[in-house]
C-alpha cells in the first residue's frame, strides 16, 4: 500500500470522494487529509453526510459511470441482479434519504445484494455513519491503487 499523502488539493480529493462537497473542502484545509478522513467525516452534520453520500453513484447502475465507478461497481450484468440492485436501492433511498454506499472491493453485484437487504433493516444513524466510513474506504482504495481519475499523480502504471 502506498503512503498516504500529506496534502492533497480540493480537487484532488474531490476526484476520490466523486464531487466537491463539505467534506472535501475541509480534508483539503488539512495535513494528512485521508489519515483524518474517517474523523473529519463522522464530525459532519447529517445534512453534510448525507450530501457526500449522495455524490456517490448508486451500486448497479450502468449509464453516466465514470469509467473508474463502472471498475469499481463489480461485474455480474445479470438482468435480474440489476433489477434486483434498482429496487432496493429505491427502497433504501426511500426509507432513509440518502444513496446507500458500499465499498465493493471487487465483489460481483450478487454479492452486494444480502448486504443491501441486511442494511435496509438498520436505523438511519447507523447506515449514515456506515454509508461514511464505507465512502472513506473507497476514497482511500483509490487513492493506494491509483484509480483516481484526472491525476497521473496516482497513475500506478
Amino acid at each position: 500500500m502506498r503512503d498516504l499523502p500529506r496534502q492533497l488539493t480540493a480537487d484532488e480529493l474531490a476526484a476520490l470522494f466523486e464531487s466537491r462537497t463539505e467534506l472535501v473542502e475541509r480534508l483539503a484545509r488539512l495535513e494528512d487529509p485521508l489519515g483524518r478522513a474517517r474523523e473529519v467525516a463522522r464530525s459532519l452534520d447529517d445534512e453534510a453526510k448525507r450530501e457526500v453520500l449522495d455524490a456517490h453513484p448508486a451500486i448497479g447502475v450502468q449509464e453516466g459511470l465514470s469509467a473508474r465507478s463502472a471498475a469499481e461497481q463489480g461485474t455480474d450484468d445479470d438482468p435480474g441482479v440489476l433489477a434486483e440492485l434498482a429496487e432496493l436501492n429505491r427502497r433504501y433511498e426511500e426509507r432513509f434519504g440518502f444513496r446507500f454506499v458500499v465499498f465493493v472491493n471487487g465483489r460481483p453485484r450478487r454479492e452486494i445484494l444480502p448486504v443491501l437487504r441486511a442494511r435496509l433493516e438498520r436505523t438511519r444513524a447507523e447506515e449514515l455513519e456506515t454509508g461514511v466510513d464505507e465512502l472513506v474506504q473507497i476514497a482511500l482504495d483509490r487513492y493506494s491503487s491509483g484509480r483516481a481519475d484526472n491525476s497521473s499523480r496516482w497513475r500506478t502504471s
